[in-house]
């Protein structure tokens, strides 16, 4: 299906992380970034007891499409849609669900998902967000889970994956990086706290307090090695993340020049045959009750 093209819609908006939203190297690594860990935590939905309930689902921020596409290609019983604020993103995720044909289930619309969305009140079963924290500032949360609520059936789920800003693996290079990615995030307002779970530690809190019931948590810890083809996604994936991100990080963290020492130095770190990795990412899930006392 062919994206909409609203041209009053920003496509290089100043709250996302990585500002050209045009970037062929962000588009790729978000196309690694979807494979490889919708892998590595077991599947689209590997923590919903019955994915078969969900029939309309919308994906947040869908980015090129990955995630949706493959919810496609396991539940042969959802419609879903896909929204992205980038035209580019939306164009390949469009091309991508025709070329796996699922496009007739699979639709990709050029949205803000920072203003009021273009959907009806109760139109989905399933709302997904995934690292929201690329471009939510910790002021949008209440407007945006309220939102997010509204589009959203009674009795069915948001769910929300992100991730602790750091890793824990045997690269000092890498672990410096991470510690100037939470410095940005932090004083950007992306997180709460200056700390690697500056955001991941007040999700469940703001699903509840904005009106999600029976919110749960699932925590996952991936392992990446060298030498396999997992490690070689992930170091991808930090390769052109720490590329892409660089003029964020090297703003709001206040980084010279010894930004490209450092990431050239993880660069190698992360391609010795001993470099393992544990990266920690939590999804949290809540529904959307009849109503509330």
């Amino acid at each position: 299906m062919s994206a909409s093209h609203d041209r009053h819609v920003n496509d290089n908006p100043s709250t996302y992380t990585v500002q050209d939203r045009k970037n062929k190297k962000e588009l790729t690594r978000l196309t690694v970034q979807d494979q490889m860990i919708t892998a590595s935590m077991g599947g689209v939905l590997s923590e919903q007891p019955d994915p078969a309930i969900f029939h309309q689902v919308l994906d947040i921020g869908c980015g090129p499409g990955g995630w949706a596409i493959e919810a496609a290609q396991a539940y042969p019983m959802m419609s879903l849609t896909g929204i992205d604020i980038s035209e580019r993103m939306i164009k390949y995720a469009c091309d991508q669900a025709e070329a796996h044909q699922v496009n007739d289930r699979a639709k990709f619309l050029v949205m803000d998902a920072l203003r009021p969305l273009e959907f009806p009140t109760a139109s989905f079963d399933l709302v997904n967000l995934r690292f929201g924290v690329s471009y939510l500032r910790t002021w949008d949360w209440p407007k945006f889970l309220t939102e997010l609520l509204r589009v959203t059936r009674v009795n069915g789920v948001i769910r929300i994956t992100d991730a602790e800003i750091n890793s824990d693996s045997n690269s000092l290079a890498l672990t410096q990086l991470w510690k100037w990615c939470q410095c940005a995030f932090f004083r950007s307002s992306h997180i709460f706290a200056w700390e690697a779970t500056g955001l991941t530690s007040r999700l469940a809190q703001l699903l509840d307090q904005y009106g999600c019931d029976q919110v749960q948590t699932k925590v996952y810890a991936l392992e990446y090695r060298a030498g396999t083809a997992e490690g070689k996604a992930f170091y991808e994936d930090m390769m052109l993340g720490f590329q892409t991100a660089r003029p964020f990080i090297q703003k709001w963290a206040n980084i010279g020049e010894e930004y490209e020492v450092i990431y050239q130095q993880a660069l190698k770190e992360m391609q010795q045959p001993d470099f393992q990795v544990t990266w920690r990412l939590l999804t949290f899930w809540g529904h959307k009750p009849g109503s509330r006392s």
